[in-house]
């Protein structure tokens, strides 16, 4: 297995619960990943461990071949990874430019102005509510500041958790556009995401979990046509 993300074996427990139990995966440069499975399976916590938030109780979790795992979360953000948590944690009471800022922590100066406008491509409406309070913001316009701040640091590897929670169906297929156009200027991505066919016809690869444990994963072709994964997650299209 290589990739720029290898998860090995990886185990992770809140007090005598398992929430992951021995999950391996890797995930390629410039590949979309996604990640489904019911409410409790473990996807969030698979990406809270990667990103440094809750510390894994054994397992590797190697980024660009190094081993990150028990690295805190402010260094890991150094190395080049990025999340955009489920329900966006944007900071209310600070402006749709102060949050876009905040994100730029770890660059300074020229670099942090080019991704600046970066975001602002991917999403116009932040640039026309720069001076707007995040908390103001509709949902939609919140889901694109949380993306857009994680982008601020210019992350090789992208996690994005639940995406379209709480959109209207208009706005996740933008949410999911943007997405792809991430991907294709040069982010890796990975996705945990409850709108499984969705996900998967953006995604090269998706991650089944269940109860803790990686089920199947594969070409998201070969997951779309599944009847496990059609019964479980697709439903009728």
């Amino acid at each position: 297995m290589s990739g720029l993300l290898e998860i090995e074996a990886l185990f992770l427990r809140y007090g005598q619960v398992e929430a992951l139990s021995g999950v391996s995966f890797s995930v390629g440069e410039g590949e979309i990943v996604a990640m489904i499975g019911a409410n409790g399976a473990g996807k969030s916590s698979t990406l809270l461990a990667i990103s440094g938030i809750v510390r894994a109780a054994a397992g590797r979790i190697l980024f660009g071949g190094r081993d990150i795992a028990g690295l805190r979360a402010d260094k890991i953000v150094r190395l080049g990874l990025s999340q955009v948590p489920e329900g966006r944690a944007i900071l209310a009471p600070l402006t749709v430019a102060e949050n876009l800022e905040l994100g730029a922590w770890t660059r300074r100066g020229r670099g942090a102005a080019r991704s600046l406008e970066r975001v602002h491509a991917l999403f116009p409406r932040l640039a026309e509510r720069s001076d707007q309070l995040a908390g103001s913001l509709s949902g939609g316009e919140q889901q694109m500041l949380a993306i857009g701040r994680a982008l601020m640091a210019e992350p090789r590897l992208l996690l994005l958790d639940e995406p379209s929670m709480g959109l209207a169906p208009k706005l996740v297929s933008s949410i999911f556009k943007t997405i792809a156009e991430i991907r294709e200027s040069g982010t890796t991505v990975l996705l945990v995401e409850q709108n499984a066919r969705q996900a998967l016809g953006i995604a090269d690869r998706g991650l089944v979990l269940a109860h803790g444990r990686l089920l199947k994963q594969g070409p998201s072709a070969d997951l779309l046509s599944d009847p496990e994964v059609i019964e479980a997650f697709l439903g009728k299209a």
